[in-house]
């Protein structure tokens, strides 16, 4: 093990559904190729297959993503990245070939994946990279179903840990929205992540899980099960926790002194607005119901043209960790901003900086999470409270 300290940066949701992909990494490949070890959230498969929606079994409400073109996949090296974790809920838009030719082409590309494989065995599969001496493990679990995504023994799929959901009235007002919602891991598949960290614990330095956690486009809300399974898999040998799935940033946290991101947000969002989508009664119902969960839709005058969410979504960071000696030494985040080309730009020690670091502190202060942050330089420090 070198001297050198080592670099981990990581961003969240990834969509390269459009021409000329590279294009919306030119602002942040400089930073993300510097770095030692990156990695990304691949969110929707690559395949150029038709595919039968009726063989999919995809719920109608959830609008399928049609596979992006493979051709896209070179913007992946030419932005630095070495890992992509695969777990997700859409994972299986585009069925079986989706995947086949996602893992193909990373393969292609010499880019290490995790997450998602031909079986269950393989989905759950660790990855271990070494950078000077150093040996990085990753494991990623997609928490948010739906049951399709998930990989069995003769099933192509994503890992996946299962998340009950359960509705107690504590008013005496049935039919009410009073309910409180309570959410938790099922045991055995619970057990089974605690398994896969345990088998990769002495196989690396620096163990990273990836979770697609979380309560879509509400940057407050930490469901419960999100902090039961990070804890678990840090109690289980963990160093770093990264969350995606929201497609809006989460606070952050420290737990044993280990950093949890619980929520990465979007880094680059290359689909078509969600309205310029074909226009049926199922998507206008998926449109309506949008608006009412997640507060609302970009319009097309805002000028986010190849952006379907609301502008808030637009601010991002990328989560940095320094590693020394085999361990993480500090946690910091750089602050970025979506522009209206939907390339992630970074941001400096300065206005625009700023509010992305006051966006930050304030919804890990209303979520309860302990991190605190300072400017050092161009980059935000993350310590605990």
């Amino acid at each position: 093990m070198s001297g050198k300290t080592l670099t981990v940066l990581a961003v969240g949701d990834i969509i390269l559904g459009k021409p000329d992909a590279e294009s919306y990494f030119t602002l942040a490949a400089p930073v993300l190729r510097s770095a030692d070890v990156v990695v990304g959230q691949l969110e929707i498969p690559f395949t150029k297959r038709v595919i039968n929606p009726y063989y999919l079994e995809i719920p109608t409400e959830i609008p399928a993503i049609p596979g992006c073109d493979p051709s896209n996949m070179s913007a992946f090296p030419f932005a630095g990245f070495n890992v992509l974790t695969l777990a997700g809920n859409h994972i299986w838009d585009a069925g079986v070939p989706g995947i086949e030719d996602s893992i193909d082409g990373l393969r292609k590309y010499d880019i290490a994946f995790v997450g998602a494989g031909m079986n269950i065995d393989e989905a759950r599969n660790h990855v271990v990279i070494e950078r000077d001496g150093t040996r990085f493990g990753f494991l990623d679990y997609n928490c948010v179903g739906p049951k399709l995504t998930w990989a069995t023994p003769d099933k192509p799929g994503c890992a996946y840990v299962h998340i009950i959901t359960h509705y107690e009235l504590d008013h005496p007002t049935p039919g009410s929205n009073l309910a409180m919602v309570y959410t938790f891991a099922e045991p055995v598949s619970l057990g089974a992540m605690v398994e896969d960290i345990n088998k990769l614990r002495p196989l690396c330095d620096i163990l990273v899980v990836a979770f697609h956690k979380g309560v879509g486009f509400k940057p407050v809300e930490i469901a419960w099960y999100e902090k039961q399974i990070s804890y678990a898999a840090i109690d289980a040998g963990a160093d770093l926790i990264l969350g995606h799935h929201a497609h809006i940033l989460k606070g952050i946290e420290q737990y044993k002194g280990k950093i949890i991101f619980h929520g990465l947000g979007n880094f680059v969002v290359a689909m078509p607005p969600v309205h310029e989508e074909p226009v049926t009664w199922a998507f206008q119902q998926w449109e309506e119901r949008m608006k009412d969960i997640f507060h609302g839709l970009n319009e097309p005058d805002t000028g986010y043209t190849d952006y379907p969410w609301q502008a808030e979504t637009a601010q991002t960071i990328i989560a940095k960790c320094e590693v020394d000696g085999g361990q993480i030494s500090r946690a910091s985040y750089l602050p970025c901003l979506i522009n209206k080309q939907g390339q992630p730009e970074m941001l400096k020690n300065d206005e625009r900086g700023q509010r992305v670091f006051d966006y930050m502190d304030r919804i890990t202060r209303e979520a309860g999470l302990n991190a605190r942050y300072e400017w050092e330089g161009d980059e935000v420090v993350v310590h605990s409270e």
